[in-house]
């Protein structure tokens, strides 16, 4: 008796396990659906734009700037002769999206190097006409644009440091400079700077940092327990606990993120010493001195004397303010629609006595970055001294326009005007291959659809009403008997048997292709 309850309870058990399996492995078609456009709408999150044009027709532009490192990797001696290139949004995702890529961020007055002479012949732009075969993709060797500009960055190296940055392990604040000139100039080419290397204290500090600013600050309230740098607490956007409060603390000497803009790092301004008279006036904070240990006079002490806050966010700056969560891809707009539509030549009052720019005070000594104010385009001189300083850098007149492609749907869900059909859901695309069809083939498909659809709804409905989950195997000997080959297949499973072939646990020889 006891052998009978336990063959019984095992059986019992088995049937239990059975259902449970297929309950795992089943799905219904709602469900199915359901998952499949939460899996496109994840998909559309990490790469919200359509991604089916090259930009590289569109001539120059500021826009999103990818390097494939891939495709054409860096020596690792940062100054090793390299011939740089970088490409577009959509090129990174069509054309390189399984490719090694680092993200640049936004890059003013930049042709897509994709398909040129920058890159090797195998590596071929797959988005632009082919003017050999009259179609699209394979397009290689093309001409580069020769107004593109390079710095470090597309070598994966970033800020005076010349680190190469890696977006999972380095933690802090980093801030693109508005770049006044080019490396050729000068300047820095609109590079990525760390704070502390701006102040001089080098990218370790955050590491030797043990919990608030550097000895004599005033700001001692807040310093963080030395438990909490060592093994930081989860966040629900960091889960490595990598948005603790010490990483967002400022290095002595540098403002709190909220006080200023944008920002000029020290090469581009000795590489326009005009700029520098312009430190601690109206628009621009005191000048940020490169070396705080040494004494650089007034501007520098009141910088230093500043009690500093600890700021709320941990993200990259620039002008078109990208923000970045460890090399997740959300971008946006500081102000969206407020782009002047000229140069701001009238932004000052007439003045009837002196240049503005003849009433600065002299500028501070030494090696400083400057922090702009948002209004600061409205306190620089423009007189005719002036002028031709800042119309070679016309982002000191107005602020840029940045380009962004098309977003893949519109905000209610529904496709975008120009977006991929790539990209939109797979319901979409069935709609639109539908309604491409002729009007007479169109309502066959939806009459022998729509009889289908209820001889389904026939075999569903005792599984619905009895809630047992629809397992693989009683989906697939329905669609053997409505295409009516049932006989068939039971004829093949009686002559495998007498064969000696392979035949599945109901008597089916066949094997499922599910991928699962």
């Amino acid at each position: 008796m006891a052998a009978q309850a336990r063959t019984e309870h095992s059986g019992q058990a088995s049937r239990k396990n059975s259902t449970s399996q297929a309950s795992q492995t089943s799905q219904t078609a709602a469900e199915f659906i359901d998952d499949q456009l939460q899996l496109e709408a994840d998909a559309r999150e990490a790469l919200p734009y359509s991604f089916k044009s090259c930009t590289k027709p569109l001539g120059p532009l500021r826009q999103l700037l990818y390097s494939c490192l891939t495709c054409n990797p860096p020596p690792e001696d940062p100054h090793a002769s390299y011939s740089p290139a970088g490409v577009c949004y959509s090129c990174s995702v069509s054309c390189h999206g399984e490719h090694e890529l680092v993200e640049l961020f936004h890059k003013r007055n930049f042709t897509c190097d994709c398909g040129t002479t920058r890159l090797s012949s195998g590596s071929v732009c797959t988005l632009r006409e082919n003017t050999k075969t009259g179609g699209y993709g394979g397009v290689h060797s093309e001409r580069a644009a020769d107004g593109n500009a390079y710095n470090q960055n597309f070598r994966n190296r970033f800020c005076g440091c010349e680190r190469i940055y890696d977006a999972h392990s380095q933690r802090g604040t980093m801030y693109q400079c508005i770049g006044l000139g080019t490396t050729e100039d000068g300047g820095c080419g609109e590079d990525w700077w760390h704070p502390a290397c701006i102040v001089g204290l080098g990218p370790e500090w955050h590491e030797s940092f043990k919990g608030g600013p550097a000895n004599g600050s005033k700001n001692q309230g807040n310093r963080v327990p030395e438990t909490e740098v060592d093994a930081p607490a989860p966040t629900e956007n960091h889960p490595d606990g990598s948005e603790g409060e010490e990483d967002d603390v400022p290095p002595p000497g540098f403002p709190n993120e909220d006080d200023f803009e944008f920002f000029v790092c020290y090469k581009c301004t000795e590489a326009n010493l005009w700029i520098k008279k312009y430190a601690g006036t109206k628009g621009f904070l005191p000048a940020v001195f490169n070396a705080p240990a040494a004494g650089k006079g007034t501007a520098e002490a009141e910088s230093q004397n500043r009690v500093w806050p600890t700021p709320s966010s941990n993200k990259r700056k620039s002008e078109c303010e990208a923000d970045v969560e460890y090399g997740t891809q959300t971008k946006k707009s500081r102000k969206d629609g407020e782009i002047s539509d000229g140069p701001a030549t009238e932004s000052l009052p007439a003045r009837s006595g002196p240049a503005y720019h003849t009433t600065l005070p002299p500028a501070p000594t030494g090696l400083f970055s400057l922090c702009l104010k948002e209004d600061f385009r409205d306190h620089l001189c423009k007189c005719s001294d002036c002028f031709p300083y800042l119309s070679r850098n016309p982002q000191l007149l107005e602020e840029e326009d940045c380009y962004e492609p098309p977003l893949s749907v519109s905000d209610d869900g529904g496709a975008a005007e120009g977006s991929s059909t790539g990209t939109a859901s797979l319901l979409d695309r069935g709609e639109r291959a539908l309604s491409n069809l002729d009007r007479v083939r169109a309502i066959e498909g939806v009459m022998a659809y729509n009889k289908l659809k209820e001889k389904v709804k026939t075999f569903l409905k005792p599984f619905a009403d009895s809630g047992q989950a629809v397992a693989a195997e009683d989906v697939k000997k329905y669609f053997e008997q409505l295409r009516g080959d049932a006989d068939a297949m039971r004829e093949a499973v009686k002559n495998a048997a007498e064969n000696g072939g392979p035949i599945d646990g109901d008597g089916d020889s066949r094997r499922d292709q599910s991928g699962y």
